[in-house]
């Protein structure tokens, strides 16, 4: 009988400690997320351009993409991604998975990091609503790195995603043709508790409240962009919800951010 009860207890604490393991991986999810953006931002000659960053509506930070092929074969991680809200703070952030066609690993490398630098509304609508496929719904860029980079270029191109990756230490832009990005839905149920819980919940906090896991990403990327001139506003009229609003059809309507100073007399002269 002793032995008995010795067993139960043993299945019972297993089964008492299942969501709290569900919740400690997502937390390690954020604390990957939050080392790769710390580690970005300590050196701006080799970081995403102010300009760009301060016209972010959303940043995605997607830790350790594996191969999931031999040769050339596709690529699968797991990260977050936060957006820009009407008042320009941060949200809290949703979980995505990022599953790719190839883009270039360095030589010996077994993964590599993805930062995802979003410029329109229309985008991160995209993978709320489903699945977003760079280059195939959403334009895509290798993005520019250096603080003093015009990012000149690619006004031309008006890319409304600029896509990064960070590999043995070393930070570029990367295309991503072809990469789909999805909302891993069972992530966000774990990580705040709901399984009814949507992503424009998350975005809007008016869901469950953040784990404290999620303040140091929110904080460290709140801090670098508040130093930054000429955030984006995200305010929509008041018969339409910022978050709830439809992506636009048109593509005159697609909601983008010129990069501000000198940029814009670049910008202007493209019209």
């Amino acid at each position: 009988m002793r032995i008995r009860q010795y067993t139960l207890v043993f299945i019972w604490s297993i089964i008492i400690a299942l969501p709290a393991a569900a919740a400690t991986k997502e937390e390690t999810r954020v604390a990957d997320a939050t080392d790769v953006l710390d580690q970005l931002l300590r050196i701006p000659e080799q970081s995403i351009p102010p300009a760009l960053l301060s016209r972010a509506y959303g940043v995605a930070v997607i830790p350790n993409v594996l191969k999931i092929g031999f040769g050339l074969g596709a690529r699968r991680g797991k990260g977050i991604l936060v957006v820009r809200q009407d008042d320009k703070t941060w949200s809290n952030p949703t979980f995505v998975t990022l599953t790719g066609g190839s883009f270039g690993f360095q030589v010996g490398a077994q993964s590599t990091d993805i930062i995802l630098v979003f410029k329109t509304r229309k985008s991160v609508d995209g993978i709320a609503n489903g699945k977003l496929t760079l280059g195939a719904d959403a334009s895509v860029a290798a993005g520019p790195v250096g603080r003093h980079t015009a990012v000149a270029t690619d006004i031309r191109f008006r890319s409304e995603v600029f896509s990064y990756s960070r590999s043995r230490g070393l930070f570029a832009g990367v295309a991503l043709e072809g990469a789909g990005i999805t909302m891993d839905r069972k992530a966000n149920a774990a990580f705040y508790g709901s399984a009814s819980i949507t992503p424009e919940q998350i975005f809007a906090g008016s869901g469950n409240a953040a784990p404290q896991a999620a303040n140091t990403f929110v904080q460290m990327l709140t801090a670098q962009t508040d130093r930054l001139p000429s955030r984006p506003s995200m305010k929509k009229s008041n018969a339409t919800s910022a978050r709830s609003a439809p992506a636009p059809q048109e593509k005159s309507e697609v909601r983008t951010y010129g990069y501000g100073t000198a940029d814009d007399a670049l910008d202007n002269g493209l019209q």
